[in-house]
């Protein structure tokens, strides 16, 4: 079995040739470990979901490829699946980087790479730490399952994978930590997240001058239905805030769920003397475990509807607001056996215990939890400047993934065991 830095370097090599490559650099490694590996194809828009959906805009469409890879146990022991996704950010010819993105580069204790933190890490430590408990001569009991599967833009790979397999006792998601705590935290608890668009439409005045402003009071503009519809929104923000509780999530954010507006759009640029007719508001909601997407979306609905337009705005102009994707929230108590073993193995390995992060919202956590009601647990090394943020130079923190290896691995001896 290599070093952990030379498979996770090799990974980022592969990536130049694409995902395809990654995998059959995954599927490879843990043909080597001794697993049942299978190239196993599915279609994103065909696989179903529990709490979960997302327009066909929102999804990338066509066949995409999961690696998984089976470690037969013994017998008498809990099983466990580790998935991570080798799926990363598209290239742009104009990426920024100081270096070429595909070498690895270690710098001040840090390692550079394409995806390295989104989340070949994650991959790399699936197999590096199965290979680190079996290198001690340890078998498992309880079945071990490495999936290495897509997951940006709805790929719902992990949700494939777990349809494709038997239920397992517990799943681990690998995927460096952004909080800055690195594997000093783990994911126990995600928010769960509901987006929205709301369509606006007015009316010009009637006219053939080019300009508005002497006639403004004879058309409907949008800009005085985006007022209401903003103190709407903002109306139910304070609601939910003041009467949706979650200890977890307010414990640690103050609150447990947020109205975010984060793009208001109607007009054009420099038509200053021209009524804007039509315009769009555009946002999500967090939301804590136990409240339901259909819930959430009737209290959306409700407030556009019940939002003061002005005067005289009719029927058929009203907002329309549509979902373009959304999904549940879900967590696992810190008493359950599996955050018990998981929390163990941190403080073994790193001198401390961990804490719980419950505001990484709609992390793939969720997904074993609500899709079969699989407890789950998040953890991976420190990372940063990730390229989905918009920054170059996206790191890991070398130790701190070796420390991620060696968590793995003992977690897995305790676990299936």
């Amino acid at each position: 079995m290599p070093d952990p830095i030379a498979l996770l370097s090799e990974l980022i090599a592969a990536g130049r040739d694409g995902e395809a490559a990654v995998q059959r650099v995954v599927a490879a490694h843990l043909t080597a470990l001794g697993c049942a590996v299978e190239s196993f194809v599915y279609r994103p828009e065909e696989v179903t979901l529990r709490e979960e959906f997302a327009g066909d805009r929102a999804i990338v469409a066509g066949a995409r490829s999961a690696v998984i890879a089976r470690l037969t146990g013994t017998g008498g022991g809990r099983s466990c699946v580790l998935f991570a996704h080798p799926d990363s950010e598209p290239v742009p010819a104009n990426h920024g980087w100081s270096a070429d993105p595909f070498r690895a580069r270690i710098a001040d204790g840090r390692l550079h790479g394409w995806g390295v933190a989104d989340d070949l890490s994650g991959v790399a430590a699936m197999i590096s730490g199965l290979g680190a408990a079996l290198g001690e001569g340890w078998r498992p009991r309880g079945e071990i399952v490495i999936a290495s599967t897509p997951s940006k833009r709805h790929a719902r790979g992990a949700a494939a994978v777990l349809q494709h397999i038997a239920r397992p006792d517990a799943a681990l998601y690998l995927h460096p930590a952004e909080s800055g705590a690195g594997m000093g935290e783990i994911k126990a608890c995600t928010p769960g997240l509901l987006e929205f668009r709301i369509a606006l439409a007015g009316r010009a005045p009637d006219t053939q001058e080019p300009g508005h402003a002497a006639f403004a009071h004879r058309g409907l503009n949008v800009a005085d239905a985006a007022a209401a519809l903003l103190a709407a929104l903002s109306a139910l923000d304070a609601a939910r805030g003041g009467r949706v509780a979650h200890p977890r999530i307010a414990g640690f954010a103050g609150r447990a769920t947020n109205v975010l507006v984060s793009s208001l759009r109607f007009g054009a640029e420099g038509a200053r003397n021209r009524l804007p007719v039509d315009g769009v508001i555009e946002g999500s909601i967090s939301f804590p475990p136990g409240e339901s997407l259909a819930s959430v979306m009737a209290e959306l609905r409700a407030a556009v509807a019940a939002a003061p337009l002005p005067a005289g705005w009719p029927e058929a102009l009203h907002p329309r607001i549509d979902f373009p994707a959304g999904v549940s929230g879900a967590e696992t108590g810190a008493d359950h056996p599996l955050f018990v073993c998981v929390e163990a193995a941190i403080r073994a390995e790193t001198g401390a215990g961990a804490f719980v992060n419950p505001v990484h919202t709609a992390s793939d956590i969720r997904v074993p939890i609500v899709q079969q009601g699989v407890p789950t647990l998040g953890l991976g090394p420190l990372g940063g400047d990730l390229t989905q943020n918009g920054r170059v130079d996206e790191w890991v923190d070398v130790e701190d993934h070796r420390r991620c290896v060696a968590v793995v691995a003992r977690a897995l001896r305790a676990w299936c065991g």
